[in-house]
């Protein structure tokens, strides 16, 4: 079981060259990521042990205009009490949670959020999360709402999030090996963030 997990890890966050700057001078000054497609659900993003597809997230931002000037942080962090969804019991938790918040939306006439494809990748790697991070931002509501309400309970918060995602397309004719394939972290106690540095190239 990978729940709990206090080992130091490296991993990088893509951003701005002024997010970077801000980060270095006032580390306790974060910004999470709160958008309705985040595929781990909201928090702070990084790139586990992955400084290219770091950098390479942030150029494509860049590119589209939405960041001034594509830069990458180092991170320190560890995950403590984790979501992993490379182990097979958080995924069958998530699979009930989601089964959870079926049946309330459908109680209040609600339609399910959808992942989605974006027109310009051809890979069709349903890109926009809203169904993943709809789920999982559900999963932390109703644990936050049993703790509050039941204060014996077994569950507790969790600290973070970490999935694999394989995406971008074959890395050669006929391989099962994806171009993108990455390991991502989202952190949601940010007391799991130990230090950020500015990686040697």
């Amino acid at each position: 079981m990978y729940s709990s997990r206090s080992n130091i890890l490296i991993g990088f966050h893509g951003c701005d060259e002024s997010v970077r700057d801000q980060l270095l001078t006032k580390p306790n000054k974060i910004k999470i990521s709160e958008k309705p497609f985040d595929w781990l659900g909201h928090g702070f993003y990084i790139w586990e042990n992955n400084y290219d597809r770091a950098l390479a997230w942030a150029k494509d931002k860049e590119k589209r205009g939405k960041i001034k000037k594509a830069s990458v942080i180092g991170v320190v962090f560890t995950l403590d009490y984790c979501l992993d969804l490379i182990d097979s019991e958080f995924i069958r938790m998530l699979s009930v949670y989601y089964e959870l918040m079926k049946k309330d939306f459908l109680s209040i006439g609600k339609e399910l959020p959808k992942n989605k494809d974006v027109k310009e990748d051809e890979h069709k790697d349903l890109l926009i999360r809203e169904l993943d991070c709809a789920v999982i931002q559900y999963l932390h509501q109703m644990i936050k709402e049993e703790i509050e309400s039941d204060k014996n309970t077994s569950l507790k918060p969790f600290d973070s999030a970490r999935g694999v995602f394989t995406e971008g397309g074959p890395a050669f004719p006929g391989a099962g090996v994806q171009k993108k394939s990455h390991i991502q972290i989202c952190i949601r106690n940010m007391n799991c963030i130990k230090g950020f540095f500015l990686p040697r190239k």
